[in-house]
């Protein structure tokens, strides 16, 4: 039995802990640094007391502690704010002043970015005068020409006058006519994305007459049609072993099947480890030669058109093209040429392809979204319901007959895949697409990289528009398949889709924050871009988390392809400039290995095939491969026209700001930030 409670000794310990903790509490505000978990019983009383007692103890000490502290955690957040102003502004510096190996410091300032740094001054200025304004309250009441004693308010009232009559009416046409053209193209974009539903829904897709069997050795060899297989290449020492390996796998009859390496490289070096490489392949059977071109004219076209004219391409019935950076599966040949039987009006089989490096960073991550819309949407859906499409560049099984018609490869532009394509497309073949059929390569992971891809990208098909445009309306196909080159597969999505995204979002809107009179809506700057960035993203829904970074990096490139655009268009001095896009060779030996191991698992020779290396030799080609000298080192750029414009958007928010302009605001302001970043060079491979 418990002994009865002590009434007296628990009075008198209650009175000694409020006196030894009030003692404890003035200690504790001396050393404001301290920290303290005071736990309360429920008998200690009620909630005001306590309140009571807090409010008791802040004393003047108390006060100037807590606004030290407060003090302490402003400077400090200010001295983050400069230490990474400051970091970021040293970034800008080392590559400003760090001295880029291929001299694109000493280049000219091209047209566009004269222009661009002429706007920019421009709404400097105009951002200055809004603001000594705004200061002087004349955005409430703006002053008028009579009233108006002060130069300035006389300056300001002309200046309200002119804009408001001869400058925001022009600038409201245009922009009028650039949405008209955005909804254009928009409409387009649903129609695609509708048929590709369709495809979907109904389940269609290209199905050859015939099926090879799987046993190649003991199949008859004529079954199989007289394959070349092509790969051209340039100083493509990260990738040339694994894209001749990924060739010289295919599961076909050794006999029916020439393999042709294209080299134009002009590093001795790296002709020699491609020559090594021939010749391991050689010994193990397959019948693989080696080019190289003494005079290297027309680039990739010119490479092309000289393998064509060998003399024994004429045994051949069908040619696939693959670029270096390429491995097509074991049964590539088997998937595509089988569509051929049976359709002697059929001049290209294109596969879609796949990217080892899509998760690589931020801008591979982006690349293939864009991607990934182009094939899964475009490409199928005109190869399904009209039977053409552009042709790819690789990838590919061309009849030899159907280029042989339409001219060949020809060196007048920077697409001469497209080229092709148009011209065979008048003569009257027709296209398959086979979304199923995956091929693997690398997307370039470096924005320079990138940017000299989209500038030949999106220059060619304007040189082609102005040379063929006449070759088309004099060809004798129906007037339909003359509207749709001429209207949607050049001028709608060619042409007026850069221009447009260029002018409406870095010009016109900008420009309509400091000419108020103009005005673009909500919808045309939010919600239809929105809808389209989701409708882009649905053939790679893993992509959604990146929809905005992608809206906002696809009008930054908008910059790129305007200006590649119109150098293609007049003829620039940089619309015919060539550069290989540069590889890292992500798409490795083990690649390779498992996709033959998973799909072919007993390949000719025992599976001696499955590696691009025999043991035989590979010591020396090691050797080999160390004599080559690392080259230059590789460093980041700053690109002067992202920046500009970076700053023209930022001059715009700023202003935007001032007359409450809601979701204008926010999107000049993350446009803004977006362009920054790709003009410090700060998205894709980090080099320096």
């Amino acid at each position: 039995m418990p002994p009865p409670p002590n009434y007296e000794f628990q009075e008198w310990w209650n009175k000694e802990r409020e006196k030894h903790h009030s003692a404890f509490l003035d200690v504790k505000h001396d050393n404001p640094s301290w920290s303290t978990v005071e736990i309360q019983s429920p008998d200690e009383g009620t909630s005001d007391d306590l309140n009571v007692g807090k409010t008791r103890h802040r004393n003047a000490r108390q006060l100037s502690h807590i606004l030290l502290l407060k003090l302490q955690h402003a400077f400090n957040s200010l001295s983050w704010l400069a230490t990474s102003s400051f970091s970021l502004i040293l970034a800008a510096n080392r590559r400003i002043s760090s001295n880029d190996p291929r001299g694109h410091r000493d280049r000219p300032p091209t047209r566009l970015y004269r222009l661009i740094k002429a706007f920019l001054v421009l709404v400097l200025l105009l951002l200055v005068f809004e603001l000594v304004a705004y200061f002087k309250g004349w955005h409430f009441s703006p002053p008028s020409l009579s009233a108006s004693a002060e130069l300035l308010g006389i300056l300001y009232a002309n200046w309200l006058y002119v804009r408001a009559n001869y400058l925001a009416p022009p600038l409201q046409a245009m922009a009028d006519v650039c949405t008209v053209l955005f909804l254009i193209q928009s409409v387009d974009r649903v129609v695609l994305v509708l048929g590709c539903f369709w495809i979907k829904f109904r389940k269609v897709k290209p199905v050859a007459q015939v099926e090879l069997g799987d046993d190649v050795e003991n199949a008859d060899p004529e079954e199989y049609p007289m394959v070349l297989l092509q790969i051209p290449m340039c100083n493509e020492r990260e990738v040339y072993q694994q894209s001749i390996a990924a060739v010289c796998v295919q599961d076909w009859p050794r006999e029916r099947m020439l393999v042709q390496v294209l080299d134009d490289s002009d590093d001795t070096e790296v002709q020699r480890l491609i020559k090594a490489e021939v010749q391991k392949w050689q010994q193990k059977g397959v019948r693989i030669l080696y080019r190289h071109r003494l005079i290297r004219t027309g680039y990739k076209a010119g490479n092309l058109k000289s393998a064509m004219s060998c003399d024994y391409v004429k045994d051949y019935e069908f040619v696939a093209i693959f670029d270096a950076d390429f491995q097509p599966g074991p049964d590539f040949l088997k998937k595509t040429v089988p569509h051929f039987k049976g359709r002697d009006d059929l001049g290209l089989v294109q596969a879609r392809w796949a990217f080892v490096n899509k998760d690589e960073n931020l801008l591979t991550r982006l690349q293939n979204m864009n991607l990934a819309f182009h094939f899964e949407v475009e490409q199928q859906v005109n190869g399904t319901f009209i039977n053409f499409f552009g042709f790819n560049g690789t990838a590919g099984v061309w009849r030899i007959k159907a280029l042989e018609e339409c001219g060949g490869w020809l060196e007048r532009t920077t697409v001469e895949d497209m080229d092709v394509a148009v011209r065979a497309h008048l003569e009257g073949w027709k296209f398959i697409f086979l979304n199923d059929v995956k091929c693997l390569c690398e997307l370039p992971e470096s924005y320079e990289a990138y940017k000299k891809q989209q500038h030949r990208w999106h220059s060619g098909p304007m040189q082609l528009f102005r040379l063929c445009f006449f070759d088309i309306l004099r060809s004798k196909v129906s007037i339909s398949k003359k509207a749709n080159l001429i209207f949607l597969f050049f001028l709608l999505r060619k042409l007026i889709l850069p221009f447009y995204s260029f002018t409406l979002f870095c010009i016109i809107l900008p420009l309509s924050m400091f000419l108020p009179e103009a005005h673009l809506s909500t919808w045309v700057v939010c919600y239809v871009p929105g809808l389209m960035s989701v409708l882009n993203i649905l053939p790679s829904p893993g992509s959604f988390p990146f929809i905005v970074p992608y809206l906002l990096f696809e009008n930054t490139m908008s910059v790129t392809k305007f200006n590649a655009m119109i150098s293609g268009l007049f003829k620039f001095g940089s619309s015919y400039e060539w550069i290989v896009t540069k590889k890292l060779g992500r798409s490795s030996e083990s690649d390779l290995a498992s996709i033959v191991d998973g799909e072919n698992e007993n390949q000719v020779m025992g599976g001696g095939l499955l590696r691009a290396n025999s043991e035989s030799g590979l010591e020396d080609l090691t050797k080999l491969e160390l004599t080559i000298p690392n080259g230059k080192k590789r460093i980041n750029r700053l690109y002067r026209k992202e920046l500009a414009l970076a700053f023209i958007l930022l001059t715009a928010s700023a202003r935007s700001l001032l007359s409450e302009q809601g979701i204008h605001f926010y999107f000049l302001l993350f446009q803004g930030v977006t362009f920054l970043a790709v003009g410090l060079d700060l998205i894709g491979e980090q080099v320096s």
